[in-house]
């Protein structure tokens, strides 16, 4: 491993920086200029970068951005005793690993070099590096079974009813569905129903008639219209005002429609896709939803399994939106730790694929450093998770447990008790830097059985990496 390189023109803090990092076994060089960096890189390059912003000559920012553009992936962590807001957001604009404020705790400024030392030995997945914009993501058995649903109906008109949870994806598949039919080519018009009044919808599917109320000072064109030979999506059809189901039923079964205020009827060809996280046979049992425009729509049924059916996805949506948005804010994407991974996996995520967007969103902007931790993630998070009456660890545990019983799985205990006991002693190694009677002693554990299981559970590679660094 390359040294870490500290550089600071305070001779005083380049002296701590030794003797912390002496004492650690971690390698290291210091330089008293930052331009004495920059000619070293011509030849050579650390494995971190820790740099005062506030030296004669050329600043630590210049540096920064010296390193950026010939080590994009270099951690650098800047050091500031002038603590103002424009130099924090001109260190992390810059692309800095984290900013450290003087005078500092020299076993927090440790830890942050430990941290960025990870950082730097975490290999760079393909997929991260060139993310892709695909339609719809999901690798999990029930997303398989969408999938080849939307590949069944590549060739086909037909009515379909989306059914899944808010924030689930519902129009992504209909925006799917629609580009693998032959209509491809025309519009795909979406309308959310529940999301305006009645009189404003029914204008807004059917269009108008100059002069056909207050306001209409010229003829428009409704939805219906605007999709002409293409597809319509009507979201949320379950909240559709009675009066307004029984002009969607007649476009469905004889074709045409009339405008507000017009007397002309208008032939309708458009392929209808309606979406609901609503129970339709209970609305129609209950009065609020007409059963002839339910089997209408019910001709072919396509429902989208919530995030909490198919866990699995998650790490692959947490990756995919954290790029998403790293690229459109313009900064490198953020990572999670395994731990912050296990933990949003473990999560019930009742917002659905739209509350991991959110989530994601929020960690690009305000998570603090590159990898996340679990102490990272928003608060409400993890308030959530500590809502219910047994610790969220226990909950996890139970649902993966209830997982692997539908899977079929036999040796349930053995293997997850494996997985436990590698967890908790790989995590001690990591608190204690790879020194294992520390770590025994955090596990309440002897010297021998820490070394045992350290062979019996393959950790052996991973402890001599951690006791290297």
């Amino acid at each position: 491993m390359k040294p870490v390189w500290v550089v600071d023109d305070d001779r005083s803090i380049r002296w701590v920086f030794e003797k912390a990092l002496t004492r650690e076994g971690i390698a290291f060089r210091t330089f008293a200029l930052a331009q004495d960096a920059i000619s070293e890189l011509e030849d050579s390059s650390p494995q971190v970068l820790v740099s005062d912003i506030r030296m004669p000559g050329t600043s630590g920012l210049e540096l920064l951005q010296s390193v950026k553009q010939k080590y994009p992936n270099l951690p650098v962590i800047i050091m500031t005793a002038y603590s103002d807001l424009e130099s924090a957001v001109a260190a992390f604009q810059g692309g800095a690993f984290e900013y450290l404020p003087k005078p500092f705790d020299v076993d927090q400024a440790v830890d942050l070099i430990r941290r960025a030392l990870d950082e730097s030995l975490r290999e760079q997945p393909a997929a991260e590096a060139a993310v892709s914009s695909p339609e719809i993501l999901g690798q999990a058995p029930a997303m398989q079974e969408v999938f080849r649903a939307i590949g069944r109906l590549a060739q086909s008109s037909a009515t379909v009813l989306i059914t899944g949870e808010s924030g689930s994806g519902k129009e992504l598949v209909a925006r799917a569905l629609h580009r693998h039919s032959p209509r491809a080519s025309k519009p795909f018009i979406a309308i959310n129903t529940a999301a305006m009044p009645k009189d404003l919808l029914e204008s807004e599917l059917f269009g108008h008639e100059r002069g056909a109320f207050t306001g209409a000072q010229a003829m428009r064109r409704g939805r219906f219209e605007q999709a002409e030979d293409g597809t319509l999506f009507l979201d949320e059809i379950g909240d559709m005002p009675a009066d307004l189901q029984t002009r969607l039923l007649r476009v469905l079964s004889d074709g045409t429609f009339y405008r507000v205020g017009g007397h002309q009827p208008i032939r309708a060809s458009v392929r209808v896709i309606a979406a609901t996280h609503q129970d339709l046979e209970a609305r129609v049992r209950e009065g609020q939803f007409r059963e002839d425009l339910y089997h209408r729509l019910n001709v072919i049924r396509l429902r989208l399994p919530s995030v909490r059916e198919r866990r699995e996805d998650i790490p692959l949506l947490a990756k995919y939106f954290l790029a998403k948005s790293a690229r459109e804010i313009g900064v490198e994407a953020k990572r999670l730790s395994d731990a912050a991974m296990s933990y949003m996996a473990a999560q019930d995520w009742p917002g659905n694929v739209r509350q991991i967007e959110n989530v994601c969103h929020w960690l690009t902007v305000m998570a603090p450093m590159q990898v996340v931790e679990v102490g990272d993630l928003p608060p409400e998070l993890r308030e959530e998770a500590a809502g219910g009456n047994e610790p969220d660890w226990l909950g996890a545990l139970s649902r993966e447990v209830e997982r692997r019983f539908a899977r079929g799985e036999t040796g349930v205990m053995d293997f997850l008790s494996r997985d436990f006991e590698k967890l908790l002693i790989s995590r001690a190694l990591v608190k204690t830097g790879g020194r294992r009677i520390e770590a025994a002693n955090l596990l309440g554990i002897g010297r021998n059985t820490i070394t045992r299981k350290i062979a019996d559970l393959g950790l052996e590679e991973k402890d001599a990496k951690a006791a290297a660094e």
